[in-house]
């Protein structure tokens, strides 16, 4: 054995020894954290006495949880609850160092978290540097602010509560730019209906729109998403059809779900189109959405699905939406396509599409409705919508489920049923 072993070393001589890895350490068990069993990174202490991962017990804080997780005594939230233990996150930071060679990287020495006192000081010095037109002291504090907010999930919890949502919507209306909209979007909640109210003006949303036009691509993104967000606020109140009606918003919408600056971004417009579809479906069937989301839906992951199909059944509300489906070819085969291969609510959005459009010719108008009807039939449909009532879905599914199977059995005859579900021949348009 030696002597193979000798060999095998002339013959490879440049081979090295593989590094032990952290796996094959004993961890000392006070270095680990009680909840997720991992090498702390930023030690506190409990008033119970329990040393936790600061990550770890604020996840398990805001889950709702007034106990410690080992003690199960009750902890009363406030900035004083969670306590740095410096002595064992040095212990740690040593216990690394010593380690090096296993591959253990040294715990960087955490920051320390923002207090109420300093997130109330900082927010007053924003508001008296709106008050003075002081524009860039008021864009340094504001960026300090949004850099604590960043650190830590604490620490944004901190700065939100002690009201930095309207601060930050009076300084980017004092302002109107992209910077100003960028914190509010990253640091801000809409649960106060003044801002809400501030932020739905008239004023506010043509710098919003401006922003949407002629901004930077992040300037953009934050832009969809506080738009997105103050539909979702105003939804089912006076102010939802002032803000829907905003000149050039629904254009602005649609050309950022046609022009893609990232995935976040073309989710929340998606969002937006949406909530604009209760009050302004015509519009966007006007502005040529409905063949955009088509296109989307051809190949998209589960989250963009189940968007664009609700976007497109609030389009398919309008006479304008449905006939502009009607004209497109793969109208019917993505709907039927999305049926059992997303999530039951993408099932329902797509029967609730086919209904919609189908309906036109059971109601006895043909031409392009009975078309659209043959077509769903030749991909699948049919059989789709019986298996859909057998394994059970929502009243309201299983309605227009069962009024399309009446419609699509009176084509008896005129269209040969074909198995299409994997769509070989469903391509984008280039």
């Amino acid at each position: 054995m030696a002597l193979r072993a000798l060999k095998a070393t002339a013959m490879f001589p440049f081979r090295r020894r593989p590094k032990p890895s952290l796996s094959s350490l004993s961890i000392p068990s006070h270095f680990i954290c009680p909840i997720s069993l991992d090498l702390m990174q930023d030690p506190v202490t409990l008033p119970s006495g329990i040393t936790y991962d600061r990550r770890t017990i604020e996840l398990w804080l805001s889950s709702g949880h007034r106990t410690c997780p080992v003690t199960l005594l009750s902890v009363e939230l406030d900035d004083q609850l969670l306590i740095p233990n410096h002595s064992i996150r040095r212990m740690i930071q040593d216990w690394c160092v010593a380690n090096r060679s296993h591959g253990v990287e040294r715990i960087p020495t955490p920051k320390t978290p923002i207090t109420s006192l300093q997130v109330s000081d900082t927010l007053a010095e924003i508001s008296a540097a709106c008050r003075s037109s002081d524009r860039l002291l008021c864009a340094e504090l504001i960026a300090l602010l949004k850099k604590s907010a960043e650190e830590s999930e604490r620490n944004l919890r901190c700065i939100l509560s002690n009201g930095a949502t309207p601060v930050l919507a009076a300084a980017f209306l004092r302002f109107k730019t992209e910077n100003f909209l960028s914190a509010f979007a990253g640091i801000s909640n809409l649960d106060d209906k003044e801002t809400i109210l501030q932020l739905t003006s008239d004023e506010s949303l043509k710098s919003i729109i401006l922003i949407l036009s002629k901004g930077s691509l992040s300037g953009k993104l934050n832009a969809i998403l506080v738009l997105k967000e103050l539909l979702v606020a105003v939804h089912e109140t006076e102010q939802a059809i002032r803000v829907a009606r905003t000149e050039q918003l629904v254009e602005k919408v649609v050309m950022l779900i046609k022009n893609p600056i990232s995935l976040e971004s073309t989710k929340a417009s998606l969002v937006a189109a949406y909530y604009l579809s209760f009050t302004q479906a015509t519009k966007l069937a006007e502005t040529g959405l409905v063949p955009i989301l088509l296109e989307i839906l051809v190949d998209a992951e589960k989250s963009l699905s189940e968007k664009a199909l609700a976007a497109l059944d609030g389009v398919l509300e309008e006479e304008k939406g449905r006939e502009s489906a009607a004209e497109h070819a793969l109208a019917m085969p993505v709907l039927v396509k999305k049926v059992f291969r997303v999530s039951d609510l993408a099932t329902e959005l797509a029967v609730s599409g086919m209904w919609k459009v189908c309906r036109k010719w059971g109601e006895g108008e043909e031409g392009r409705w009975e078309k659209c009807a043959v077509e769903a039939l030749k991909v699948g449909a049919f059989q789709k919508l019986l298996l859909l009532l057998q394994m059970g879905c929502s009243d309201r599914a299983k309605d227009r489920a069962s009024e399309l199977l009446r419609i699509l059995n009176g084509l008896e005859g005129k269209e040969e049923c074909v198995e299409t579900l994997d769509f070989r021949g469903v391509k984008r348009a280039l």
